[in-house]
């Protein structure tokens, strides 16, 4: 009998509650690992990747692995900052003993039987093949947001890591917090009637987006840089501008844009409260300021959902975009905020329910009702589902045994990823074109040219 995600999730927070043990898969830690500590490894050690080497020191850090040089140096002093071993209540850390590498590939065949847990965060483009490489040789992944770079690699982590048995789990925080349980809770439980339409809008970003001209030229890369290792699975180009690090979220080829960088933070809760899984149709509405190298800078898309059962169709929405200071918002949050004399800000959603209206901000804050006196007449719902802690606490209790993690790559990860990367589909489309999606075959039945950027094409010894 196949459980759904929300009987499954509701079973896990009643066990829980009333101290009940379920039965669960194997717990696989590397030979001779003390059953107590995991030993971790981290790939990709800058920007994202420091929030990630705490918790892996804060277990038993055994290898880490970065592109730059720099980086490299900077998480060891970090590990070994007196600072960080009073935190993580360490009485040292033996640098000696943590390997550094420059290549992922390498660091995991030759540590992956002294490793538990790995924690990604590269670019956009290399999660997948790191992730993969992780989960085939038996090891428990944390992985950063967006999941991956094409939609093919989200479908296939999510059944490698089904396959393997392993503890997954994707960096959106919100997933783990107390905003978007009570959202879904209150949405299934009818606080708002029945929903058919949503609204995400993003503002800004830290990713430059747009930019019709070519590629920057040719430079020398810098000292300390690890190219080949950098580019990976991408078509290989010469190091340029606006690339490394942290801009490369804006190019095709790289990063997925304002939708790539922000929906796993905004717009969560449209497919796990509504129970949304393949959309029939995907359309740029608008798409404008971009071109053969960079995102569009200014975007609306809408994903169109069949009934599930008695749930009738869902349209959901994504606007993105800042010019001349002002984001780009569906036109419903300006209204909003002058009826209700509230505001919503740059970044949310708006659930738009035959009943009322609920909104949430980025990672599920300040999850409300419109108008706030919705919330004195509804019953307040029961707490279906489990509050394991936060994203890294929820993964590494998993890893030894604990709750499943709630955002692992098969139920929630991979699916959610599998919308966000749809809508970069139709970007690729071009404004105005529906295309209707095929969603178990990963296909678009009606512009065929498209199908090409649902796998891309890996450079060799770098496949996924």
């Amino acid at each position: 009998m196949r459980i759904n995600r929300r009987r499954f999730l509701k079973t896990v927070a009643v066990a829980g509650a009333a101290g009940v043990g379920l039965a669960r898969g194997p717990v696989i830690l590397a030979e001779g690992a003390p059953a107590s500590k995991l030993r971790t490894a981290v790939i990709g050690c800058g920007g994202r990747g420091r929030s990630h080497l705490g918790t892996a020191v804060g277990e038993r850090l055994v290898a880490l692995c970065d592109v730059e040089d720099n980086r490299l140096a900077g998480a060891m002093k970090f590990v070994t900052d007196p600072k960080t071993l009073e935190r993580y209540k360490l009485s040292a850390v033996d640098a000696g003993s943590v390997k550094q590498y420059t290549d992922f590939r390498k660091m995991l065949d030759e540590m992956h039987k002294n490793v538990d847990a790995v924690f990604v965060a590269t670019p956009d483009h290399n999660h997948a093949a790191a992730a993969m490489r992780a989960i085939k040789y038996g090891k428990h992944v944390y992985c950063e947001k967006p999941l991956t770079h094409d939609i093919w690699e989200a479908r296939a982590l999510a059944e490698a890591a089904r396959e393997h048995k392993v503890v997954t789990q994707m960096g959106n925080q919100g997933h783990c917090g107390e905003g978007y349980r009570r959202l879904v809770e209150y949405i299934q439980a009818g606080a708002i009637g029945t929903v058919t339409e949503t609204h995400t809008w993003c503002d800004n970003s830290i990713c430059p987006c747009g930019g019709t001209g070519g590629r920057p030229p040719a430079k020398p890369v810098p000292a300390g840089l690890h190219w080949e290792q950098w580019i990976g699975t991408a078509p290989y180009r010469d190091y340029h501008d606006n690339l490394h690090p942290a801009r490369w979220r804006g190019w095709w080829d790289f990063g997925s844009g304002l939708l790539g960088d922000w929906a796993c933070h905004l717009i969560d809760g449209v497919p796990w409260a509504l129970n949304l899984r393949h959309a029939a149709s995907v359309e740029a509405v608008e798409s404008t300021d971009g071109g053969e190298e960079m995102f569009p800078a200014w975007n609306c898309v809408r994903w169109e959902y069949p009934a599930r059962g008695a749930q009738p169709p869902v349209t959901a929405y994504w606007w993105d975009g800042k010019k001349d200071g002002k984001g780009n918002r569906p036109p419903l949050a300006d209204e909003l905020e002058k009826k209700y004399d509230r505001k919503l800000g740059g970044k949310g959603s708006l659930y738009i329910g035959d009943k009322g209206i609920m909104y949430t901000g980025a990672y599920g804050g300040g999850t409300s009702f419109l108008p706030a006196q919705r919330q004195k007449e509804v019953p307040e719902p029961e707490k279906t589902l489990p509050r394991n802690g936060g994203i890294f606490d929820e993964f590494v209790q998993a890893c030894k045994g604990g709750a499943p993690t709630t955002s692992n790559f098969p139920d929630s990860a991979g699916p959610l990823t599998e919308m966000i990367l749809l809508g970069i589909l139709a970007m690729r489309a071009g404004p105005g074109k529906k295309l209707l999606w095929d969603g178990p075959n990963l296909k678009c039945t009606n512009v065929p040219a498209v199908n090409r950027y649902v796998k891309r094409e890996y450079r060799k010894g770098w496949e996924v």
